[in-house]
């Protein structure tokens, strides 16, 4: 036998032990509630705290974690009566965009729940119910979700009645010098060194684009226009220092090292932070309080049977 199908074997005859052991588990098979002909195992119960507490905080009572499996399985129970379909892929994506948030690789963020104790499966489940419940309730809500300009600049006013709220609008272009990917740090401090020496060149973005496409291994983007509202507060900050017709400090990207050209600057009332936030704050409560109300009518009618 090669050592090809050995290994094989073995890795069939390993899987069949573990899949012995996990159905033989009386953890994994052993239905603690049941919600609508759902149920819900004492493995679901302990991986959901793991989850849960992950967060940091005061750990959860088990009967908290109970209460939002039991909730997630409403939420999902009700998806079906309205035929909404969560892919895989909005899943992943939901996944992606928390490893993202936490600096990381999804296949890293998975290790790190691993490491925890913690099934990604167990978390994908839990983003599963809740990427299936925004559906529902924005669907359900969806004219009284709504914010028109109108009360948004009255809200707006009643919380700073003599500031004005100001937005800018930002045109950029990128400017990469190129490294190829690994390069060692000595290539990547040259590439550095290249983009400051842009920087104190770099007057304005009539002669400076020009001069930039000229360079060798320095690819110049497209133009990108950006609204105050879209960035995060730290980059915000980053463009306030800058001058018009200036690039910005270079930054270490998976293809070399970029700078951005500040081309123009431009006040504007109709989108600005103050607006964004108010905007997504108010959505956030009436969202919360449509859920809230719905979830407790579910609740009520729902057949729910405690196992211990």
């Amino acid at each position: 036998m090669s050592k090809a199908h050995a290994c094989i074997g073995r890795l069939t005859l390993g899987a069949a032990f573990v899949a012995a052991l996990w159905y033989a588990s009386p953890a994994v098979a052993q239905v603690a509630v049941i919600v609508n002909g759902d149920p819900i195992t004492v493995y679901d119960i302990d991986q959901r705290g793991r989850l849960m507490r992950l967060g940091g905080g005061k750990a959860p009572t088990r009967q908290q974690v109970v209460e939002e499996l039991i909730n997630d399985r409403l939420k999902l129970s009700d998806a079906k009566r309205y035929k909404l379909e969560v892919t895989d892929k909005e899943v992943d994506n939901a996944f992606a965009s928390l490893a993202k948030n936490a600096r990381t690789a999804p296949e890293n963020f998975t290790r790190s729940l691993a490491g925890s104790g913690v099934d990604p499966n167990t978390l994908k489940a839990r983003l599963k119910a809740d990427i299936a419940w925004g559906q529902i309730i924005r669907g359900k809500y969806q004219s009284s979700l709504q914010i028109n300009e109108k009360e948004l600049f009255n809200a707006l006013e009643s919380r700073n009645p003599e500031g004005k709220d100001v937005g800018y609008e930002y045109t950029l272009v990128p400017i990469l010098f190129v490294a190829a990917r690994g390069a060692s740090p000595a290539v990547i401090e040259e590439r550095k060194r290249d983009a400051d020496v842009l920087r104190t060149r770099f007057q304005n973005c009539e002669t400076g684009i020009p001069f930039a496409r000229a360079l060798r291994d320095v690819a110049v983007r497209d133009i990108i226009r950006k609204n105050s509202a879209d960035l995060s507060p730290q980059l915000r900050a980053i463009l306030d220092r800058v001058e018009v017709g200036r690039l910005t400090a270079p930054e270490v990207t998976p293809g070399g090292v970029e700078v951005f050209a500040l081309c123009s600057k431009k006040e504007t009332t109709s989108d600005t932070p103050a607006k964004r936030a108010l905007r997504e704050q108010i959505f956030s409560e009436r969202f919360k309080t449509h859920a809230e109300r719905y979830l407790k009518e579910l609740r009520k009618a729902a057949m729910i049977e405690f196992r211990e």
